[in-house]
């Protein structure tokens, strides 16, 4: 675990590192749990995105290795080629990762359109192999007045519907406006306090499934159907 000096909202005397040699399956690939952190704002103070860098300081410090996406300039689903430089640069950190943060503002009682536009941009199989498929995910959400997780629960649909492992413990900060620092960094709370439990509970499933997941996700029907027969049935053209 790294230095928590820079953590002012952490008790000291209660955070305790991962232990990963309880955790870490036989084979293991040893580097850092690779995770990729998303959120739904484009705003210049985006409560989503501050904190979203809160958890990737808290991931940081329980030893995952991280990356942020910045999803300005990413265009609307389908609305250019998947070689776009910003779909790209998406696509590669999501092949990338070992699992994933997702944090979206609740906007009409749903996740952003920018939220479900990054989601929509991962693909589900590429050539039969899905790129999201037996990878960890952690869900988290901000919102303008009383707490709700209307967001969260839609996100856990689509992290199901991409066999990802969403973990069971999720973050949703209400009245946000109000649980930052002018600087940015999140306020001692115990809306903070579940954002820890939350990326601890991460980096855990991650070192837990992660050399495990192609035999976790393995399926009877998928079995029979041949090589050819899956990328012909996931490559079909959408509707």
């Amino acid at each position: 675990m790294t230095d928590t000096k820079d953590m002012p909202a952490l008790s000291q005397d209660h955070i305790r590192a991962v232990d990963t040699a309880a955790l870490a399956p036989a084979g293991d690939p040893g580097h850092r749990p690779r995770i990729l952190l998303l959120y739904g704002s484009l705003r210049e103070r985006s409560y989503s995105k501050l904190l979203t860098l809160e958890a990737q300081r808290l991931l940081d410090m329980f030893g995952a290795e991280t990356k942020l996406f910045d999803p300005a300039g990413l265009p609307l689903a389908d609305a250019a080629p998947a070689d776009h430089e910003k779909v790209a640069e998406l696509r590669d950190l999501a092949a990338w990762s070992e699992g994933m943060v997702w944090c979206s503002p609740e906007r009409h009682g749903a996740m952003t359109g920018l939220m479900k536009t990054q989601i929509d941009w991962i693909p589900l199989s590429l050539g039969g192999v899905r790129p999201t498929q037996g990878k960890t995910l952690a869900l988290m959400q901000v919102c303008g007045g009383s707490q709700s997780f209307n967001t969260v629960n839609q996100m856990r649909i689509l992290g199901r519907w991409m066999r990802m492992i969403t973990i069971p413990n999720q973050s949703s900060v209400p009245k946000a406006f109000l649980e930052f620092e002018e600087d940015g960094r999140m306020k001692p709370s115990p809306f903070y306090d579940r954002v820890v439990d939350v990326m601890e509970e991460l980096v855990k499933f991650t070192w837990l499934t992660r050399g495990r997941s192609d035999y976790l996700t393995d399926r009877y029907s998928e079995r029979k159907e041949s090589a050819a027969e899956v990328s012909a049935r996931v490559n079909q053209k959408s509707l």
